[in-house]
């Protein structure tokens, strides 16, 4: 500031970090005492994604190229989100196993829930599998269950997280809405059928729900720099 070259619209924040540990709550380092290069921690996840993703292939069978991209977005993206969904003042044990589980508020499990509802909306619409995703048009929303009001409640406080994300600085409030997101959507689908839906209305309000909350999830996956795939 004193030497002019901060814009008068531009904010500069401290914004300190807590320590990342390894499993055994020791300072994260190679067994020889190095520090960790990042590219090296990225280069393992995409190498675990891969061979996770190879062990559910017939016997012989190569990863596509398209499974090789899904890897590299799903090893590198765990590392982001694992990083990014900690309060970022406390220290955390860097685990691959954790942060590359389909379970809990990890990238993989965000990826999926993602994944799957492209698949709910391309069987609800009778889409072809291997089509470019088509989003239905917004219809209007129709209540017919408490799971749908609960799902609408959280979606609308989007523009408030964000809000607050920018005004705190803690990555990890978007994680823990990306989470929530994904529960309250998992309670709608167990109480409302998308494709049997018993009326067109209906059906049409809840394929808008489902495109409005893979949006939600989308967003807020870029903003934490990490891309979806439309399968998994």
């Amino acid at each position: 500031e004193l030497a002019g070259l901060k814009p008068e619209d531009v904010s500069l924040e401290h914004v300190p970090f807590g320590l990342v540990q390894g499993e055994d709550g020791k300072k994260f380092a190679t067994r020889s005492g190095d520090t960790v290069k990042l590219r090296d921690l990225l280069d393992e996840a995409v190498r675990i994604a891969g061979e996770d993703m190879q062990s559910r292939l017939e016997d012989g069978q190569e990863l596509s190229d398209e499974a090789k991209r899904v890897a590299e977005i799903v090893g590198i993206g765990a590392v982001k989100y694992a990083d990014l969904s900690m309060n970022r003042e406390s220290n955390y044990r860097f685990s691959y196993e954790r942060m590359l589980s389909l379970n809990g508020n990890t990238a993989p499990y965000m990826l999926y829930a993602y994944a799957r509802l492209c698949g709910i909306i391309r069987k609800a619409t009778d889409a072809a599998d291997g089509e470019t995703m088509e989003w239905p048009e917004p219809a209007n929303i129709i209540f017919s269950h408490d799971s749908e009001r609960e799902l609408v409640r959280n979606l609308i406080k989007l523009p408030d997280i964000l809000s607050e994300v920018e005004r705190d600085l803690y990555p990890n409030k978007l994680c823990d809405y990306l989470f929530e997101t994904s529960q309250k959507f998992n309670q709608f689908y167990e109480n409302c059928s998308v494709k049997n839906a018993e009326t067109p209305e209906l059906k049409a309000s809840r394929l808008t729900l489902c495109t409005v909350t893979a949006g939600t999830i989308r967003l807020l996956m870029q903003l934490l720099g990490i891309n979806v795939v439309e399968k998994l």
